[in-house]
């Protein structure tokens, strides 16, 4: 396992260094570094190191959520909550809905096989567009109309809507969900109870820090075993009650950063040092997860079926920002964050496959697509479009 571990760490680095090099997102040299080395390629990686991959993936997740949180506060959130939570919806309904209707053309679907399908697809990846945001929120670039925050928000509750949907119809089809309405009711209670948590978790955490003087490091530590408590609770009541655990997670930095905005700061600095150890285990390890080969299954049609659903994505897009203050230039930036695609595929993309659902096969293959066509894509575009699109600091 040392040597698969050497591996993600020097083939990662490697991809990332070259890519930047070349200008161009170091995280899609990451990717391509993970497929070239994991069960699709040169397959480097054991088996015991595949078997705790998603784990280290949620953790990687954890640290970029917990630097967006303590880059967050109150009145940046009150701003920007009311244009984040359009964001979050209606481009989502759009794309998943768009797809499980196309589904029933192009595979001969069940509308109900294609909203699992769709939903899986529609999904953002908070591991591609978190940090591209914090890196813009660093350099104080778009923040006139604090852009980076509103996309960073709705990409992180996106998720939500797109993971409740995708269990409801999956529900629906193994018969073992008796009130579609109730189970989309959860969606909100998720919301609600995740940030209920998170900030409550945070505010014990504010008064422990305030009465016992450690060190930061230390108090690094305590925050990420804590964070990783959340997420394992989240799946612990899967079966009773969803909790958005991430959105817990941002919960707690917010607190921090609410309640004590120098320690807030010592911390994501602290954070961002590990965060470059941990990018190269999530990026790399999400480029492990794809299986190129069953991507190929899915051929022109799986390729045409997952542009289509950028497409609707993006009309969602422009429909959610239509009487937002955003200029014409900063709504296509919008478009582009929001392309985007891993962490949910990568995650639950061979569950229907697992639950026997027909087509599970297809459903797997397309996943995988939209993260080797979407990733990359939508990478690029942020960081094309960012010096053309964002007022810079120079300009606020």
């Amino acid at each position: 396992m040392l040597f698969s571990a050497a591996s993600v760490l020097f083939f990662g680095f490697l991809g990332g260094f070259l890519f930047e090099k070349m200008k161009l997102p170091p995280l899609i040299g990451m990717l391509l570094a993970g497929i070239v080395i994991g069960p699709s390629g040169f397959d480097l990686l054991s088996d015991a190191l595949l078997e705790v991959a998603h784990d280290l993936r949620v953790v990687a997740l954890i640290i970029i959520l917990l630097r967006a949180g303590l880059g967050l506060d109150r009145s940046r959130l009150g701003e920007t909550g009311k244009r984040s939570l359009p964001l979050a919806i209606i481009p989502n309904l759009l794309e998943g809905l768009s797809l499980a209707v196309l589904a029933m053309w192009f595979f001969e679907f069940t509308f109900v096989q294609g909203a699992i399908l769709g939903f899986i697809v529609a999904a953002v990846s908070p591991a591609v567009v978190v940090p591209a945001m914090l890196n813009l929120m660093d350099r104080k670039i778009g923040m006139k109309r604090k852009l980076p925050v509103v996309v960073l928000t709705a990409a992180s509750l996106d998720d939500v809507f797109a993971i409740a949907l995708f269990s409801s119809f999956l529900g629906l089809y193994l018969g073992t969900q008796s009130s579609f309405g109730l189970q989309l009711f959860n969606v909100p209670l998720a919301i609600f109870l995740g940030v209920l948590l998170g900030l409550l978790v945070g505010l014990v955490l504010l008064v422990f820090f305030r009465r016992f003087r450690i060190r930061d490091s230390r108090k690094v530590v305590l925050l990420l075993a804590v964070s990783m408590f959340l997420v394992t609770l989240e799946e612990r009541l899967e079966d009773v009650v969803m909790v958005s655990a991430f959105l817990g997670v941002m919960a707690i930095g917010v607190v921090i950063a609410e309640g004590k905005s120098p320690l807030a700061t010592r911390l994501s600095i602290k954070l961002s040092k590990v965060w470059v150890f941990a990018q190269i285990l999530l990026f790399v390890l999400v480029g492990a997860a794809v299986d190129v080969s069953i991507a190929l299954e899915a051929g022109l049609l799986g390729i045409g079926f997952v542009f289509f659903g950028l497409f609707m994505r993006s009309i969602g897009v422009l429909i959610a920002t239509s009487r937002s203050r955003h200029p014409w230039r900063e709504r296509l930036f919008i478009v582009a964050s929001y392309w985007p695609k891993a962490t949910v595929q990568a995650a639950v993309g061979a569950v229907p496959l697992a639950m026997g659902v027909a087509g599970g096969e297809l459903i797997l293959a397309i996943s995988v697509l939209s993260i080797l066509l979407s990733a990359p894509l939508g990478a690029f575009a942020i960081k094309r479009l960012t010096p053309f699109c964002l007022d810079h600091p120079s300009e606020a």
